[in-house]
């Protein structure tokens, strides 16, 4: 029974993972559809592939700050199984009304709020909380600085040039920006159902923490993930293109390659330092930054706003969620 429950748990972490992917493919696809680069079921191909072969790039430190938010000694399948509900309940809440909220911080949240409801607040690692919390605030804004100074280097290396011109050159290189955030988007979000799946199996008995308090993340583990999120992408996530890719602001070639170009600088940046951002307010802040170039006005503040409202009741609302899953999951078995 006890296998059995683990499988079904495992296959839950692939479910979200793939929720992950079709609630965050609008993150890699919305400047490059939105600019009209690529049609959408080409853009999500391009994206798909580059979500899979992240792995192969990116080493396993996000997972392991994610896998140990709870003190794996208290983990167990009914903790990860109430933390998925909550963030698969978010994601699936927020997808229907098109806010590209973080899947990320669902899932952080939802883990943290079944390991409270279980034994308090002694076994929530304040070292993983604390990265999660303060690169709420700094992820947005070092991608909306990035993309402000990319987009201006730009208007002014090209000031001289035609307009048709350029954004001929930038369709091409839009290209290179989309596939690079869709490395760190794969790199950064698959880890984090790596580190969900591998806390499960060290609390169940079925794996064991390394001598150097590191979560074991066998090759398996890695693949699955990386497949499912590369499977959500394809899947889609047209309402939230709409918004990222529309409704902030309009964006041309030029302003999508500094888009993508600094939110996957971003990404890259926080995937090296094991710190677990979302890539949804990261390219947000990012597309704000270019949009902002032009003059004030040109980005839509009040969608912006509801935006952010929805970045900071993600957590405490998956971990409520979580809580309430845990003692009803803890009441029925």
């Amino acid at each position: 029974m006890r296998l059995a429950s683990v499988i079904f748990i495992i296959g839950l972490a692939v479910f979200f993972d793939y929720t992950n992917g079709f609630h965050d493919a609008a993150n890699s696809i919305a400047t490059i559809v939105s600019t009209r680069v690529l049609k959408p079921r080409v853009a999500v191909v391009w994206a798909a592939f580059f979500n899979f072969v992240a792995f192969l790039i990116f080493k396993t430190h996000v997972a392991n700050t994610v896998g140990k938010t709870v003190d794996p000694a208290v983990v167990s399948e009914a903790v990860v199984f109430a933390g998925l509900i909550g963030a698969i309940a978010w994601n699936l809440m927020t997808w229907w009304l098109g806010l590209p909220t973080s899947s990320s911080h669902a899932l952080i949240g939802g883990f943290a709020g079944a390991g409270l409801a279980k034994a308090g607040s002694h076994v929530i690692n304040a070292d993983s909380i604390k990265k999660v919390a303060v690169f709420i605030v700094v992820s947005p804004l070092f991608g909306l600085l990035l993309g402000f100074m990319f987009m201006l280097i730009l208007l002014w290396a090209f000031r001289r040039a035609s307009p048709g011109r350029v954004d001929g050159w930038f369709r091409k290189l839009q290209l290179l920006s989309a596939a690079a955030f869709s490395l760190g988007h794969g790199g950064n979000d698959a880890q984090k159902t790596m580190g969900i799946i591998s806390a499960l199996l060290v609390g169940a008995g079925y794996l064991h923490v390394k001598p150097s308090g590191d979560l074991p993340i066998p090759l398996w583990i890695v693949l699955t993930a990386q497949a499912a999120i590369a499977a959500g992408t394809l899947s889609g996530g047209w309402r939230i293109v709409k918004t990222l890719g529309q409704r902030i602001t309009k964006l041309k070639p030029p302003g999508g390659f500094s888009a993508e170009t600094a939110a996957a600088g971003s990404l890259f940046f926080a995937t090296h330092f094991g710190i677990p951002v979302s890539t949804t307010h990261t390219i947000t802040g990012a597309i704000v930054g270019v949009g902002s170039t032009g003059r004030l006005s040109a980005v839509r503040w009040g969608v912006a706003g509801r935006i952010v409202w929805a970045w900071i009741i993600t957590i405490p609302a998956a971990a409520l969620i979580a809580a309430i899953s845990y003692k009803v999951t803890v009441l029925f078995t």
